[in-house]
């Protein structure tokens, strides 16, 4: 099977920043910034890169520097020539697991602690879940096991938690996926055709925008600031200019960023949104895990005119009653219990559901029977997992905020107020270079450009808190040991990457 091609273009529009300062060549600089994409998986493994001429053109260099960027990487181990197929992408054997001193630089100490995702170790009271599960195993059992739809006794649990936080909802508005990322694959199956325009957040999670570009999206970007949050502005110019199809937002702890979007931001999105038809998909996978002060309603709740509603739903696609913006929301049990539950679900109109379960078995023939019978023990709990998951979450946090301002106070380091990381700006573009020196002490973080629908963000870094107290010490030791190895005091664009690799 011929490997995919990446374009010349789509390959530019990746290598942002690239270039490293006077001392180091050109085609060592592409080729480590060609390996961070690597690593970082957006440039997967078995992708064909272009050919070098076309590359070459497409980044204003010589063909030659191209052709050394490349050999370099087939000397590495992060090519190989394929007769009839060019360069094609892959991993080095000894990156699989752990990193390779000789490769990346420095000496790897112990074993790997990979941060790349953020998540929490499983919550109390799981394995008790498990147990009790396992007393409906036998009823089960009667069944076929095929579920598109969702076990009935955690469907109306999920509709129970979205009532308590203010959102009435029937279990017939729910359906159970397998996951949140299988919610948002589904979702973007259904709703977007190739072409149309879809809005994602800037930074966003990743998976979700490649969700929505393999179903054809063509994704238009609006800023999302730790900071600052959204700017309602970009985000009304560009609903009202592009009439997107679908804008997928995270209101509620913002992943990257942490931010939590204002209710007067809100009620803009959904009234701009119905003006121009389009279905809003609030993603809620962090929105639960404040840590501090109260948090906001569900999207589907606010309105156009005035905030939430009485009823929490008669302004939203979910509810019965008035028009207004088609608000989906996607929720799983994977940040809150833990991350090897499989299970997530979305709340929609129940004509959107029906669309949703026709498309459904081209994809997968239902959510695995087993991890509903645990999830159905576990949903009812949510509030008292969130309340003792809260005084961990706000140690970590503390910890680890505390420890990076004391220890790299030219680094901006937001405290947000829940989620699983911040977002740290670093004050020039060195993220790409941070994250490789880090992974040479076997520290492995997720490089800014990650979050970028097109990369970028190389002066920013996701850095998690959930690990045990252990761990983030080890972690903020060694981003001082890399930050002072790629040269932080450089104004150079890249940083001193020469020295790491």
């Amino acid at each position: 099977m011929t490997p995919v091609l990446l374009s010349a273009r789509s390959a530019a529009l990746l290598l942002t920043d690239w270039r490293a300062g006077p001392d180091v060549p050109a085609y060592e600089a592409l080729s480590d910034a060609l390996r961070v994409l690597v690593i970082d998986g957006r440039v997967p493994l078995g992708v064909r890169l272009p050919a070098e001429r076309g590359l070459a053109t497409a980044l204003g260099v010589s063909r030659t520097t191209v052709a050394n960027a490349y050999a370099r990487l087939r000397e590495d181990g992060f090519l190989v020539s394929v007769r009839g197929s060019g360069s094609v992408v892959r991993l080095p054997r000894d990156l699989v697991g752990r990193p390779d001193p000789e490769r990346l630089g420095g000496v790897v100490e112990g074993d790997v602690l990979d941060l790349r995702k953020a998540a929490m170790h499983s919550a109390p009271g799981v394995a008790e879940a498990v147990e009790r599960a396992m007393r409906h195993v036998p009823a089960a059992l009667a069944g076929i096991g095929y579920d598109t739809v969702g076990d009935p006794v955690l469907r109306a649990a999920i509709a129970a938690r979205y009532a308590e936080r203010g959102l009435p909802t029937d279990p017939s508005q729910i359906i159970v996926t397998i996951g949140a990322q299988h919610a948002i694959a589904l979702l973007a199956r259904v709703l977007v055709r190739r072409g149309d325009a879809v809005l994602v957040e800037s930074p966003t999670y990743p998976h979700a925008h490649e969700a929505f570009r393999e179903a054809g999206g063509r994704l238009v970007g609006v800023p999302v600031d730790a900071r600052t949050g959204w700017d309602a502005a970009a985000l009304e110019t560009t609903l009202r200019r592009t009439a997107p199809a679908v804008a997928y937002v995270m209101p509620e702890l913002h992943n990257p960023t942490g931010a939590t979007m204002p209710g007067a931001t809100r009620e803009l999105l959904l009234s701009v949104a119905a003006s121009v038809g389009t279905t809003v998909i609030a993603d809620e996978t962090m929105g639960e895990l404040r840590i501090d002060g109260e948090p906001m309603p569900p999207l589907a709740v606010w309105g156009p005119s005035g905030g939430p509603g009485p009823s929490g739903a008669s302004r939203s696609s979910g509810g019965p009653g008035g028009p207004g913006a088609s608000v989906v929301m996607i929720g799983s049990a994977a940040k809150i219990f833990w991350g090897g539950l499989r299970i997530g679900w979305i709340r929609a109109s129940p004509e959107l559901l029906q669309r949703l379960l026709l498309a459904r078995p081209t994809g997968d023939l239902g959510t695995p029977v087993l991890d509903q019978l645990v999830a159905r023990e576990l949903v009812p709990r949510t509030a008292a997992v969130l309340e003792a998951r809260r005084a961990s979450l706000r140690q970590g946090r503390d910890d680890v905020v505390g420890a990076l301002r004391a220890r790299l106070p030219e680094w901006d380091v937001p405290s947000p107020a829940g989620g699983l990381t911040t977002w740290v700006g670093l004050g020039r573009p060195v993220s790409s270079a941070l994250v490789l020196a880090a992974r040479a002490e076997g520290v492995v973080l997720a490089s800014g450009g990650v979050f970028g629908v097109d990369g970028g963000f190389e002066r920013f870094l996701r850095v998690p808190f959930t690990m045990p107290p252990a761990d983030r010490a080890r972690m903020v030791d060694v981003l001082e040991r890399a930050w002072a190895r790629v040269g932080g005091e450089s104004s150079g664009m890249r940083g001193s990457l020469a020295a790491v690799v």
